[in-house]
């Protein structure tokens, strides 16, 4: 008798893990978006929502965020480090700027001395933002020593240029 309730313990215990597991691989929203890399690269690529998902995050602690026209905030972001999709497209290590591009067509050239710790968000204060901010989302650019205008929403382009 007590073989077979450590048999069913074991078995319960197995597939309490596995749902576990299956729950931590697909727990990033099921999002439709592309982020477009180009420019001095070696490799241009498009990322999809899930590859940014499945990338290395970062996590930037108590970043103010500076606005022009709203109160100051302070929150928490997590993203993948622009220096990783740098790397990943080849990206021409004397690069000067980025021009990144919003889907409705607001783009901001950035120095790269602004670009310092600088992530591809997709969360913010713990949230997706593509689930808690759809207005603002499903990615962003935060760069964290810079005015809140140079972080870009709905990101969809970043070209890395040499001028």
């Amino acid at each position: 008798m007590r073989q077979k309730i450590r048999i069913e313990t074991f078995i319960l215990l197995v597939f309490v893990s596995l749902a576990i597991g299956l729950t931590a691989c697909a727990t990033h929203p099921n999002v439709n978006w592309n982020l477009k890399i180009g420019g001095v690269v070696n490799n241009p690529m498009v990322l999809t929502y899930a590859d940014l998902a499945r990338m290395p995050q970062t996590e930037l602690k108590d970043i103010l965020m500076q606005k022009t026209t709203s109160e100051d905030t302070t929150n928490t972001w997590v993203g993948v480090p622009l220096d990783d999709i740098a790397s990943k497209a080849g990206t021409d290590p004397q690069y000067t700027t980025i021009l990144a591009k919003g889907d409705d067509g607001y783009e901001m050239l950035i120095s790269k001395n602004e670009l310092k710790g600088a992530i591809i968000a997709l969360k913010m204060d713990g949230n997706w933002i593509a689930e808690k901010d759809q207005a603002h989302g499903p990615i962003r650019l935060v760069c964290p020593d810079t005015p809140a205008n140079k972080w870009i929403y709905a990101l969809v382009e970043i070209q890395f240029n040499n001028q």
